[in-house]
Protein backbone atom coordinates (compact mmCIF):
# COMPACT_ATOMS: atom_id res chain seq x y z
CA UNK A 1 0.00 0.00 0.00
CA UNK A 2 1.36 3.41 -0.89
CA UNK A 3 0.21 6.93 -0.23
CA UNK A 4 0.75 9.41 -3.01
CA UNK A 5 1.69 12.93 -1.99
CA UNK A 6 0.46 15.56 -4.41
CA UNK A 7 2.95 18.37 -4.77
CA UNK A 8 5.57 19.44 -7.29
CA UNK A 9 7.92 16.69 -6.21
CA UNK A 10 5.36 13.90 -5.94
CA UNK A 11 6.83 10.94 -4.19
CA UNK A 12 5.42 7.70 -2.93
CA UNK A 13 5.56 6.78 0.72
CA UNK A 14 5.58 3.12 1.56
CA UNK A 15 4.14 1.61 4.72
CA UNK A 16 7.66 0.94 6.00
CA UNK A 17 8.36 4.69 5.73
CA UNK A 18 5.38 5.64 7.89
CA UNK A 19 5.47 6.19 11.62
CA UNK A 20 2.91 5.04 14.16
CA UNK A 21 0.48 7.35 15.90
CA UNK A 22 2.39 6.86 19.14
CA UNK A 23 5.67 7.90 17.47
CA UNK A 24 4.06 10.96 15.94
CA UNK A 25 2.44 11.88 19.25
CA UNK A 26 5.78 11.57 21.04
CA UNK A 27 7.34 13.95 18.50
CA UNK A 28 4.48 16.44 18.63
CA UNK A 29 4.36 16.52 22.45
CA UNK A 30 7.83 18.09 22.36
CA UNK A 31 6.20 21.24 20.96
CA UNK A 32 4.88 23.33 23.89
CA UNK A 33 1.81 24.62 22.03
CA UNK A 34 0.78 21.13 20.97
CA UNK A 35 1.44 19.71 24.45
CA UNK A 36 -0.77 22.36 26.04
CA UNK A 37 -3.63 21.74 23.60
CA UNK A 38 -3.29 17.96 24.04
CA UNK A 39 -3.40 18.18 27.82
CA UNK A 40 -6.38 20.55 27.77
CA UNK A 41 -8.34 18.16 25.53
CA UNK A 42 -7.81 15.09 27.72
CA UNK A 43 -10.79 15.50 30.12
CA UNK A 44 -13.22 15.89 27.22
CA UNK A 45 -11.56 13.03 25.34
CA UNK A 46 -11.78 10.68 28.34
CA UNK A 47 -15.42 11.57 28.99
CA UNK A 48 -16.24 11.07 25.32
CA UNK A 49 -14.52 7.67 25.27
CA UNK A 50 -16.53 6.59 28.31
CA UNK A 51 -19.76 7.76 26.69
CA UNK A 52 -19.08 5.89 23.44
CA UNK A 53 -17.94 2.73 25.24
CA UNK A 54 -21.02 2.77 27.48
CA UNK A 55 -23.32 3.23 24.50
CA UNK A 56 -21.66 0.37 22.62
CA UNK A 57 -21.76 -1.91 25.70
CA UNK A 58 -25.51 -1.30 25.89
CA UNK A 59 -25.73 -2.10 22.16
CA UNK A 60 -27.38 1.25 21.54
CA UNK A 61 -27.16 3.34 18.42
CA UNK A 62 -26.74 7.09 18.62
CA UNK A 63 -30.43 7.31 17.69
CA UNK A 64 -31.38 4.96 20.55
CA UNK A 65 -29.41 7.02 23.06
CA UNK A 66 -30.80 10.28 21.72
CA UNK A 67 -34.37 9.07 22.06
CA UNK A 68 -33.81 7.84 25.61
CA UNK A 69 -32.05 11.10 26.60
CA UNK A 70 -34.67 13.29 24.90
CA UNK A 71 -32.30 14.84 22.37
CA UNK A 72 -31.38 14.26 18.73
CA UNK A 73 -28.95 11.90 17.04
CA UNK A 74 -27.13 14.97 15.68
CA UNK A 75 -26.43 16.15 19.23
CA UNK A 76 -25.08 12.72 20.19
CA UNK A 77 -22.88 12.76 17.09
CA UNK A 78 -21.48 16.20 17.96
CA UNK A 79 -20.80 15.13 21.57
CA UNK A 80 -19.10 11.90 20.47
CA UNK A 81 -17.12 13.77 17.80
CA UNK A 82 -16.00 16.33 20.38
CA UNK A 83 -17.54 19.05 18.22
CA UNK A 84 -19.43 20.65 21.08
CA UNK A 85 -19.05 21.25 24.78
CA UNK A 86 -22.10 19.55 26.28
CA UNK A 87 -23.77 21.03 29.33
CA UNK A 88 -23.72 19.17 32.61
CA UNK A 89 -27.49 18.84 32.28
CA UNK A 90 -27.08 17.03 28.94
CA UNK A 91 -24.30 14.81 30.31
CA UNK A 92 -26.56 13.93 33.27
CA UNK A 93 -29.36 12.94 30.87
CA UNK A 94 -26.96 10.84 28.79
CA UNK A 95 -25.60 9.10 31.89
CA UNK A 96 -29.13 8.37 33.11
CA UNK A 97 -30.12 7.04 29.67
CA UNK A 98 -27.12 4.69 29.87
CA UNK A 99 -27.99 3.62 33.44
CA UNK A 100 -24.76 5.23 34.63
CA UNK A 101 -23.90 7.70 37.35
CA UNK A 102 -22.28 10.97 36.30
CA UNK A 103 -19.40 11.75 38.65
CA UNK A 104 -17.42 14.98 38.40
CA UNK A 105 -14.50 15.67 40.67
CA UNK A 106 -11.39 17.78 41.11
CA UNK A 107 -8.15 15.93 41.79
Amino acid sequence: MAIVMSNEKSKKLRVKDMITFEELLEQELKRPGFRKAWEESQPQYQLTRQLINSRIEKEMTQQDLAKKANTTQAVISRVEGMNMNPSLKLMYRLAKALDKELVIEFR
